[in-house]
């Protein structure tokens, strides 16, 4: 017995472009964190890339590097930015602005790494709530805009951790599973969300499929807390 059709919503995750904090620093809720010029670089390739696709709607994290990267977008395919804060970055607390190579050192980075269900950030929120604000968001967003669009496609620009988390819920993944994947600065991942299940159709997507693919000499298994600054 075939399962009846439904319609679908595509969801695009776009990470933001680089900062000059990107891959060294956990920027977090830092204001003030701007695109630098190979961010700005990346988000006008990207919007080349999506300019001949249909978007029905662009949201962004409210940190600046989000609502600038999906601001060149928007302007690409011709729709207005929404704000959404469950987007924003997870809420790192003490951790916010500190060189990664000195919370590495820190009790709490083991946890992060191979148990991130249990972390909670001192002064700031836990992984398990960054990751049940944003997919509750996803889930909002994608009601809102099948009952406004037939088979929509929206874009999310977002952070590192944050679309790791929204991908691990797509992937049936529990959230400790969630650091191995990997998402580099304005890379694209795509969602197609059905009736009956989440299909992963694109991870990582940077425009060039070979960037990163040999490894530097030493490479480490640790997943950089926030994101990294990408490979290639």
């Amino acid at each position: 017995m075939s399962t009846p059709h439904a319609a679908a919503v595509t969801l695009l995750l776009v990470r933001h472009g680089l900062t000059a904090a990107t891959g060294h620093t956990l920027a977090g809720w830092t204001p003030g964190v701007h695109l630098d010029e190979r961010g700005r670089a990346q988000a006008a390739a990207l919007a080349a890339r999506l300019a001949p696709l249909r978007l029905d709607a662009v949201v962004t994290s409210p940190l600046e590097r989000c609502v600038e990267t999906a601001q060149v977008v928007a302007e690409a395919v011709g729709v207005p930015v929404t704000v959404d804060e469950r987007f924003g970055e997870c809420r790192y607390g003490e951790w916010t602005g500190r060189p990664l190579t000195e919370l590495a050192a820190e009790e709490l980075w083991p946890v992060v790494q191979a148990h991130p269900s249990a972390a909670r950030f001192p002064g700031g929120e836990s992984l398990a709530e960054t990751a049940h604000r944003a997919v509750s968001a996803v889930r909002d967003h994608n009601a809102r805009l099948l009952a406004e669009h037939d088979a929509p496609v929206y874009l999310v620009c977002s952070h590192g951790d944050v679309i790791k988390a929204v991908l691990a819920d797509a992937l049936g993944l529990h959230l400790d599973q969630f650091q191995r994947i990997q998402i580099d600065p304005c890379s694209l991942s795509v969602v197609r969300y059905t009736a009956l299940r989440p299909f992963v159709l694109r991870l990582n997507d940077v425009g060039n499929p070979l960037a990163g693919l040999r490894p530097e000499p030493g490479a480490s298994s640790d997943a950089v807390v926030g994101g990294g600054a990408g490979e290639g």
